[in-house]
């Protein structure tokens, strides 16, 4: 199959990935940005289609993924904003106390050494290990040591 064959069963099977999206999603807004991005992804990977097969299945299936992907990233931000604010509120009492505690949090961060700070930052904004492994062109352990040292560095930072 050609990509211009391709692109086309693509394109005409579009309007049939909206419902799902919005079951998914339940904002209008949000599927729209879903089936833009899978749309994306199936143009991008028309090699990995099997031609002669339920072309919308498979692109079903890559929308349920992104949207898996999306929504396991926003609960790690979740965790880790809910973990620096027990952190904060640990520590200290008063309003004024909170906002310094997350400043000290963030300069430590940032005062982190550059190839723990970069791999520690994705990782806070909720990219999977293997993504960050991919981004930053490193193998799998090494991002993972990166972040276990990066954590090590920071709780001895905020623990003074």
């Amino acid at each position: 199959m050609g990509i211009q064959e391709f692109n086309t069963l693509v394109i005409n099977n579009s309007e049939g990935l909206k419902p799902f999206a919005i079951t998914l999603t339940r904002d209008y807004e949000t599927a729209q940005d879903l089936c833009q991005e899978t749309l994306y992804k199936a143009l991008a990977h028309h090699d990995k289609y099997q031609p002669d097969t339920n072309i919308k299945a498979w692109l079903c299936t890559i929308m349920r993924n992104i949207f898996i992907n999306d929504y396991r990233r926003n609960e790690r931000k979740k965790i880790v904003v809910d973990a620096i604010r027990y952190t904060t509120q640990q520590h200290t009492f008063e309003g004024a106390d909170k906002t310094i505690r997350l400043k000290e949090i963030n300069t430590a961060l940032y005062k982190l050494p550059t190839i723990f700070k970069n791999a520690c930052l994705l990782y806070l904004q909720g990219y999977k290990y293997n993504e960050i492994a991919e981004a930053l062109n490193e193998p799998l352990g090494t991002i993972k040591s990166r972040i276990h040292f990066a954590r090590k560095m920071l709780k001895k930072q905020i623990d003074r």
